[in-house]
């Protein structure tokens, strides 16, 4: 088997990431980079990026396959579906302690995607910093 041939592990490296900081009791963030391919509210997009709270408290519905992360959440009250491709997660980590997992993405130069009408205009807070974990 050729290397090209080897599926990505990011899918499996994400799900596992997830379920440890369900099971220690963290809160699982997801730093997503922003294209036309992804679903979330664009008022909270900064820069391209956005970060999800992934949690079971946070979110319904959630889904994790090897092509797409999917649920249902709310934004300042009001209920979105949420649609991301694996390709375009940047980084898992809990947000208590910063531990997780970061992944290269191709970032293109394209303009941020716009927002929509039907979206709450809410500034964006800062960005999550990662700790390097050895």
């Amino acid at each position: 088997m050729n290397s090209t041939a080897v599926p990505s592990n990011k899918p499996y490296l994400v799900r596992a990431l997830y379920q440890w900081c369900v099971d220690y009791g963290f809160t699982p963030y997801l730093a997503v980079f922003v294209t036309e391919q992804v679903q979330v509210p664009m008022d909270y997009v900064n820069n391209q990026e956005i970060v999800l709270n992934i949690g079971p408290d946070a979110c319904q519905a959630l889904q994790m396959d090897n092509e797409w992360i999917t649920f249902k959440a709310r934004f300042a009250g009001v209920p979105r579906d949420i649609m991301v491709p694996i390709t375009q997660v940047m980084a898992i980590y809990a947000k208590e302690n910063g531990q997780g997992m970061s992944f290269p993405v191709e970032r293109q130069n394209t303009p941020e995607p716009t927002r929509t009408a039907d979206t709450p205009a809410i500034p964006s807070k800062g960005k999550p910093s990662l700790k390097i974990v050895k």
